[in-house]
């Protein structure tokens, strides 16, 4: 539960709204506060200016549903993108993790989100409608569930594979090397490459 803000102290204030970000305890929050506080007054604004053109200068792609600045992504528009893959994702930073490993060079769709039906997530909740768009429009002939490896991450890809292999699509799920029960956002590259290549199918 959110602690409520003090608006008369600005300095609790900020820590407190610090506290809402994710990974950010109390601490934390005082710390970042209290550097913020001494910094230079051009770099404190040129960080609020930041954060205030956030909501109003990024989207999710239309094909992809991505984070990006643009009515379509970078990855959607490069012609040189195989089209034949198609790696499904949870989060932007999965997309980001597989993007620096530099050994995927297919195209993505981002779910934003996994099943997680105790936190109230089912499938209406992520964006597979806009996959099952894409896969009556495209030439897609493989995707790969690059879900993490943990409980909602293993539901998630059999949910998709059920959904999806009456298509006539081929499912895949990445395989060894991404630790069951880790998170995709945090492996490495070498890992990333193993998960990729030996891949599996559902």
């Amino acid at each position: 539960m959110s602690r409520p803000v003090d608006a008369k102290n600005p300095l609790q204030r900020l820590a407190t709204l610090l506290t809402r970000l994710p990974g950010i305890g109390e601490k934390s929050a005082l710390r970042l506060a209290l550097f913020l506080v001494r910094a230079d007054g051009e770099y404190v604004q040129a960080l609020g200016a930041a954060i205030s053109a956030i909501h109003g200068q990024l989207r999710l792609c239309s094909v992809c549903c991505d984070i990006c600045s643009d009515e379509v992504c970078e990855r959607c528009r490069d012609p040189r993108r195989d089209r034949r893959l198609l790696c499904v994702l949870a989060q932007p930073q999965d997309r980001m993790a597989i993007e620096r490993a530099g050994v995927y060079h297919g195209l993505y769709h981002v779910l934003h989100g996994v099943l997680d039906p105790l936190a109230g997530i089912g499938p209406g909740e992520l964006r597979i409608e806009e996959l099952l768009r894409r896969l009556r429009a495209d030439e897609v002939e493989e995707i790969i569930v690059a879900t993490s490896p943990n409980v909602e991450g293993d539901a998630t890809a059999l949910y998709l594979a059920k959904l999806l292999r009456p298509l006539g699509v081929r499912v895949t799920r990445i395989a060894s090397g991404v630790a069951v029960g880790g998170e995709l956002e945090y492996a490495d590259m070498s890992t990333l490459s193993r998960a990729l290549s030996d891949r599996r199918a559902l």
